[in-house]
């Protein structure tokens, strides 16, 4: 990344950032001032999960959970540079086709020219990173609206996948391949997914301490110890017990934890660094983060990249778990799920509120009703009206949230 900003350093700009402490008054308090969090979506999602095993016992069955997780990964990652986009105020609506596009490259550089998964996986990526920067070009230098340029790029790739794969329409995968075992049968072993859940719950602990005795030091009030604790004894307690219940079945796939992984890296950049911090700036209010100093066409531009590399390596992961690439791969409501479960997630179309973890907890929510419905035998257009009311419902929390917080001076 460039230098995006010549703001005052991370440090200094934390000094200005209000952290209420814990408790049920601050928490009304930040209700009422329109800052609900994640409390929607996972208010939403327990309700979704227990119509659900009430209508079909099988739904909460950790068979079924292991698969809603697997199939939670493609999309997730998707989601996730779909996220990035809409926190920059912005939108990539070629991300499916981008995400088919880089499965069918993968397919013919692996398969019909006997390159190695750990070739032709990066190529295809760097590919699409390069569309993220030509992207990036035309918007930064000729002003055209993010909507206008990827609308063309979902019909303009879209018909370049059809292109590569030729008459041909589909391209199999080893079954015995590294790609295809990775996103069908490699699972983490019991010992190392109780390892990970304990380094987690200590993670947070010890992020949380550092942040609360920073504060501390710098006057401000803080998280207390005892509030720490709770909330990694909590953690630990769900993570331990998730792995448990997965583990009755095949376990915690290596796919869903590489998904983890990207959510959490992408939650660490935008929350601890600075060009997460001009993310945010520029989403909020783009001509005062130009007057603070932040390099916006920079941001825009790693944002394009982001996304677009994003969508190539969920369309890699959608293709392994399948096994093959084809015209369809990338299609169909893909484009929409994971713009849908960014929003639903909890990430802003007015840009500059979101975070990492609204990717995570959209795609749950999506697959869920997917996997419930088709456990009720119940065909795709339920799914669609069920998924488009809860979309509704997510765009109109948020703008009555944001109404809530510019009635109370927090816009």
């Amino acid at each position: 990344m460039s230098d995006l900003s010549t703001a005052p350093p991370l440090a200094e700009q934390e000094q200005y950032e209000p952290e209420e402490p814990a408790g049920l008054r601050a928490l009304v308090t930040r209700f009422r001032g329109g800052d609900l969090g994640v409390v929607p979506v996972v208010a939403g999602l327990v309700v979704i999960w227990t119509v659900m095993q009430i209508l079909n016992p099988v739904f909460l069955s950790s068979v079924n959970l292991v698969n809603l997780t697997l199939e939670c990964a493609p999309v997730g990652v998707i989601a996730l540079g779909v996220g990035l986009m809409l926190l920059v105020g912005q939108i990539d609506l070629s991300v499916g086709s981008l995400s088919g596009l880089s499965a069918a490259l993968t397919a013919i550089l692996f398969v019909d020219q006997g390159l190695s998964p750990w070739l032709a996986v990066p190529a295809s990526v760097a590919a699409a990173a390069i569309i993220g920067l030509l992207y990036a070009l035309v918007f930064n230098r000729l002003g055209v609206p993010s909507f206008v340029i990827t609308l063309a790029g979902l019909l303009g790739f879209l018909g370049v996948q059809l292109w590569v794969l030729g008459s041909k329409g589909s391209i199999n995968l080893p079954y015995d391949s590294g790609l295809v075992t990775f996103a069908q049968l490699d699972f983490l072993p019991s010992w190392l997914s109780y390892t990970l859940a304990v380094v987690a719950a200590g993670w947070l602990f010890a992020a949380g301490y550092l942040r609360a005795r920073d504060r501390r030091a710098a006057g401000l009030p803080a998280a207390s110890l005892r509030g720490l604790v709770l909330r990694s004894a909590v953690l630990l307690a769900g993570l331990g017990l998730a792995v448990w219940y997965l583990g009755r079945a095949r376990g915690v796939g290596w796919m869903f934890v590489l998904f983890l992984a990207l959510v959490l890296a992408t939650h660490y950049l935008l929350a601890r660094t600075r060009f997460g911090k001009s993310i945010y700036a520029v989403g909020g209010n783009v001509e005062a983060a130009r007057r603070a100093g932040i390099n916006v066409k920079a941001v825009y531009t790693s944002v394009f990249v982001l996304c677009t590399s994003l969508a190539a390596v969920g369309g890699v992961l959608a293709a392994a778990r399948l096994a093959a690439a084809n015209q369809s791969t990338g299609g169909g409501d893909v484009n929409l799920n994971a713009i849908a479960a960014a929003v639903i997630g909890g990430t802003s179309l007015f840009g500059g509120r979101g975070n990492a973890f609204a990717a995570l907890l959209g795609i749950v929510v999506i697959q869920s009703i997917s996997s419930g419905l088709t456990l009720l035998n119940l065909n795709s257009s339920f799914r669609y009206m069920v998924t488009g009311a809860v979309l509704l419902l997510a765009v109109a929390l948020d703008a009555a949230a944001r109404r809530s917080r510019a009635s109370h001076g927090r816009a």
